[in-house]
């Protein structure tokens, strides 16, 4: 098992830890990590790691699998490098660029997620975020213009009130008797947890979510819903911009 150190701290930009496990020639297993793995709609992270005696290896993605986070390297390492490396300590470091253009869309799609849900009772059918743009697809059968007018003004009132972005756990017996915190089909939520992470804007929404977001929405600056699509009878998608 690798320890997400992300869950805790989304700015945590460097870490230690202990190289467990070399799957083959151009991945590496950490016992704890702070880079993210692509999942939920969110990208992965890029970062570095560097060994004991300097080797320096650049992470191009992270996946999860059984538990594990699997760091894709760039370069293929010899039999030698793997036997060295196995065990040992390495100093990683997070491409925080990338990763906080990520957080600062994340956030942004929960507010727009959060604005779409309490004004039109509608549900997530997909999404994704990418460093320029995010979007999401909705449960929505009606995407007037005034209805876009309505949504972007509410979401950059709640970008422009500055407020805190909060991650705390409940009991999943709790959260499956509060089915405004999943906008997802409950057939998608994990399964065999005792606790599930909700991420909540504090005084307006909170939702289920493992991914890594901006401590307050005034980060986000301001959201521009750049592109909207039909995706069929009742599904509409909506592409958002940040300001830079």
């Amino acid at each position: 098992m690798t320890d997400l150190l992300y869950l805790h701290d989304h700015y945590l930009k460097e870490f230690d830890g202990t190289i467990v496990e070399i799957p083959d020639d151009k991945s590496i297993v950490l016992d704890q990590t702070a880079l993210y793995p692509r999942g939920g709609g969110q990208p992965s992270d890029r970062g570095t790691l560097t060994s004991e005696n300097q080797t320096r290896l650049d992470v191009v993605e992270v996946q999860k699998d059984q538990g594990k986070a699997i760091h894709s390297i760039s370069r293929l390492l010899s039999k030698e490098e793997q036997g060295d490396l196995v065990g040992k300590r390495v100093h990683g470091a997070i491409d925080w660029d990338l990763r906080y253009k990520h957080m600062r869309h994340h956030t942004a799609l929960h507010i727009l997620s959060g604005v779409v849900y309490h004004k039109f009772s509608s549900r997530i059918t997909g999404g994704q975020i990418y460093p320029d743009r995010a979007r999401l697809d909705f449960t929505l059968s009606d995407l007037s213009r005034e209805r876009l007018e309505i949504i972007e003004s509410e979401i950059n009132r709640i970008v422009n009130e500055n407020r805190e972005v909060k991650v705390f756990w409940i009991e999943t017996e709790q959260a499956m008797k509060q089915p405004e915190l999943y906008r997802l089909s409950a057939d998608l939520l994990p399964r065999g947890l005792d606790k599930l992470r909700i991420v909540e804007i504090v005084g307006f929404d909170a939702q289920l979510d493992g991914g890594t977001h901006v401590a307050h929405t005034g980060e986000i600056r301001a959201i521009k819903i750049s592109k909207t699509e039909n995706k069929g009878k009742d599904n509409k998608r909506i592409e958002i911009v940040l300001a830079s």
